[in-house]
């Protein structure tokens, strides 16, 4: 961005002075996805601008999790601004945990925010984070291999036909594989994905007494299908791709098909990362049994951790960070196609994004539909569509993601691993107090 040079009169420069005397290093911690990254990047405008900087904290999903969630609980104080999700900023707020975040001015525009999005992260009526994006999840799909093979994508895919392609565009020989599915371990992981298929299969994770209903036909089936899959149509190694392995395996070309987050369509439709971005198509998150339950909701937030002693420039720079002139600045600056997606209505109606961005009004429609109340066919006590939003959830959705990835792995059977998760949850929700 160009600058015009000035010349300052006494005035200005003695508020620069002032402003530098109160300039605050803060520590901010992230998650290292491609909107992230792009934070970070645009962010030494909004330092030149306030005077204050920025320590970055950069970690893959996982750790980044395990981090913030020690500091919260323990009261670290390690961080000023953590990025966390729509599971935890509830929870974390209602216990006192983070500073509440609805006294921006009037220039921010709540109102902007999807309603579901600013549900999905309060508390008891309160705002305890600030959306960067948000996310459901769909199918990604290679359209130039599915001509070449004579095959039609629907609007409206079921698993058992993309069981089919992934099986008729495996062409291992040439590193090409059917379907790239997350395998990484992790509750945010693998669980986020595999959640999703055991609604759609017609499973749960508890029933409506708080009994664990893992080691069920429902979950069985989709996790043999899931196992099956990834064993002889996805990629080698497959228990250790996440997001970020998948999105790069599609991005260069390795992938007929793949399943996650709809974020990800800025990065495999821009030219400047991704060799199929002129040869990609999209459908809706395949459905099995159960209609319901098949896209996620995530959002990926910021907010202040209670033990921060910079609350005041933490606020600019949140408040920077997630407005609508931020939208503009990374069109403007990084491409259209980049802009963080999903989470305020304005956004949708940027007609230079709409027309840079062909799954814009996809991904709107998708978060629309997107209900953690309604996310599965039979009875739940509980809300979430890929998390169950309890606290115990953290611990119990990383400790079954690591026994299926293990079952990926072929280091067990199907059977034994819903086994080994059944029996760890069930003592995980007894010593909690639940179902008593």
């Amino acid at each position: 961005m160009k600058r015009k040079n000035v010349l300052l009169g006494a005035s200005a420069m003695a508020l620069i002075a002032s402003g530098a005397a109160n300039a605050e290093e803060l520590t901010i911690a992230t998650v290292n996805n491609s909107d992230m990254i792009i934070m970070q990047e645009l962010s030494t405008q909004w330092e030149e601008e306030t005077g204050h900087t920025l320590n970055w904290v950069v970690l893959e999903e996982n750790v980044l999790r395990q981090r913030v969630t020690t500091d919260i609980a323990t009261q670290g104080g390690q961080f000023d601004i953590i990025t966390i999700g729509a599971y935890e900023t509830p929870i974390w707020g209602s216990r006192g945990w983070l500073k509440p975040l609805d006294d921006f001015g009037e220039d921010y525009d709540y109102e902007d925010i999807f309603e579901t999005v600013r549900a999905g992260l309060s508390a008891d009526g309160t705002l305890f984070a600030v959306p960067f994006y948000a996310e459901s999840s769909f199918t990604f799909y290679r359209d130039d291999l599915f001509e070449e093979a004579g095959l039609e994508m629907p609007e409206q895919p079921t698993y058992e036909q993309i069981y089919e392609f992934a099986a008729q565009l495996h062409d291992p020989e040439n590193q090409q594989y059917g379907i790239c599915l997350r395998g990484k371990p992790g509750w945010g992981e693998n669980m986020a994905y595999v959640s999703t298929l055991v609604n759609t299969y017609g499973g749960r994770w508890f029933d409506t007494d708080w009994n664990t209903t893992i080691d069920t036909p429902e979950w069985n089936q989709a996790v043999s299908d899931y196992v099956n899959v990834l064993t002889n149509y996805g990629p080698p190694g497959a228990s250790s791709n996440g997001h970020n392995e998948n999105r790069a395996l599609f991005a260069s070309g390795n992938c007929a098909m793949w399943i996650d987050a709809t974020s990800a369509a800025g990065y495999i439709f821009n030219p400047d990362e991704s060799q199929v971005a002129d040869t990609t198509s999209f459908a809706n998150a395949p459905i099995a049994s159960c209609d319901k339950g098949s896209g996620w909701f995530w959002a990926w937030a910021l907010a202040i951790p209670d033990s921060s002693t910079k609350e005041g420039a933490a606020k600019e720079f949140l408040e920077w960070a997630t407005s609508k002139e931020y939208v503009r600045l990374v069109g403007e600056t990084e491409g259209w196609v980049a802009v963080p997606p999903g989470t305020r209505l304005s956004t949708y109606e940027i007609e230079e994004y709409l027309e840079a961005a062909p799954f814009a009004s996809f991904v709107e429609q998708a978060m629309m539909n997107a209900d953690p109340s309604d996310a599965t066919c039979v009875e739940v006590p509980y809300t979430g569509i890929q998390f169950v939003a309890i606290p115990e959830f953290q611990g119990i959705g990383t400790q079954v993601g690591q026994t299926i990835a293990a079952a990926v792995a072929g280091q067990m059977s199907v059977e034994q691993a819903l086994q080994s998760a059944q029996s760890a949850t069930e003592r995980t929700m007894r010593q909690a107090g639940y179902g008593d």
